[in-house]
């Protein structure tokens, strides 16, 4: 349990949870996730969590006495030259301030994170085996580094607290290789083994180890830190290797295949889906699914061949004649397939900050309405 139980926490204790979980590096190139507004020194008095941040929303923080909102929608998306209340985001930006309250959305970041929204969507339906359907490419790096065979562990420990050696299931990953090193100490070193002057050899462990590019500054603080020598060598390598825990979308399987009308209305009650729009019904049977909240249809492609239904929020028109006879789509509605997001958002600070009042929002930000 968190040491703050009994204690006051800050705003930034809060987001500094959810930011380890769902880290802003992970955010696509066109989002705008973190901190949206206010000061994050402040005492939290309460979070509320949203989807969507509306005035309505803001008001039901108010009300509650609370200083954090937590959304999964960014209120700020564009630059804003000035504040002077002509639309709702102005308004909210306006509210927020007068009210001194924080508002963070974990947006992307959070879609793409393990165990973020796709995973959460895929829990609802029952999905096992659940993986990633498009894993982020050319994020990870490789370090090499040459300890001392006496300090080797402490520096693996060391590296393993900065991030990594996280490979799926398993952390602490590195590959070790017995060699030894050679150099020579120059006047003004201070030497950690060896002599000024003499050449020196020294039997030493090379490891190698996986690391996301974002860790990379961290990582090195952790090894300078760790590492014996005053001039350790060390070097990164970019890797082409898909980051398979990490990215769009998710696909996995139902423990029964169902048919198709029969998934359809499992999927209409689960999601409380005021309509669902699907391709035509061609009798097959439903087992592997590939899904994605929101606004997913760029991963149609993905799903072809690999799954018998993909689910997501939104579908253009032209993407149904696209992929009719490749598999069935079924369009849910962007809110209705995201709204269980912020059931994340209250586990991870329920479990983290205990003593934290907390409330899921009781608004229905939907702005679709269904006859």
């Amino acid at each position: 349990m968190h040491s703050n139980f009994l204690e006051e926490m800050k705003i930034k204790e809060v987001i500094g949870a959810l930011e380890r979980f769902a880290p802003l590096p992970l955010q696509d190139g066109f989002d705008n996730a973190g901190l949206q507004i206010g000061l994050t020194e402040a005492e939290a008095t309460g979070a509320l969590l949203c989807l969507d941040v509306t005035e309505a929303v803001v008001d039901e923080a108010v009300t509650l006495g609370y200083n954090l909102i937590v959304s999964h929608h960014p209120l700020i998306f564009k630059g804003y030259k000035s504040i002077t209340g002509r639309d709702y985001v102005e308004r909210c930006i306006l509210k927020a301030i007068r009210n001194d309250i924080a508002i963070y959305s974990a947006h992307t970041n959070l879609d793409n994170a393990p165990g973020g929204v796709n995973f959460k969507i895929a829990e609802k339906i029952g999905l096992e085996n659940i993986r990633i359907l498009e894993p982020k490419q050319e994020c990870l790096l490789k370090l090499v580094t040459f300890v001392p065979r006496a300090q080797a562990d402490e520096v693996r420990n060391a590296l393993a607290e900065a991030g990594c050696g996280c490979i799926g299931n398993y952390d602490s990953c590195s590959y070790n290789v017995e060699g030894e090193g050679m150099f020579r100490a120059l006047k003004g070193a201070s030497p950690f083994c060896g002599e000024v002057g003499e050449l020196h050899k020294e039997s030493e462990i090379r490891i190698e180890t996986i690391l996301p590019d974002f860790k990379k500054a961290t990582v090195v603080k952790a090894l300078l830190g760790a590492h014996p020598y005053e001039e350790p060598a060390f070097d990164f390598y970019p890797l082409k290797n898909d980051w398979a825990q990490v990215g769009a979308g998710v696909i996995g399987e139902l423990k029964k295949p169902e048919t198709e009308l029969e998934f359809l209305k499992n999927i209409k009650k689960t999601f409380e889906v005021g309509c669902v729009k699907h391709t035509r019904l061609s009798g097959r049977l439903i087992q592997t699914v590939a899904l994605c909240g929101g606004a997913g249809a760029f991963l149609l492609p993905r799903a072809v061949g690999k799954a018998d239904v993909f689910i997501t929020g939104e579908v253009k028109y032209h993407d149904y004649f696209n992929y009719e006879n490749d598999i069935l789509i079924a369009e849910i509605g962007h809110y209705e397939s995201e709204q269980y997001t912020k059931e994340i958002f209250y586990s991870i600070i329920r479990e983290m900050f205990p003593a934290l009042e907390v409330q899921m929002t009781r608004v229905n930000t939907n702005p679709i309405k269904y006859l």
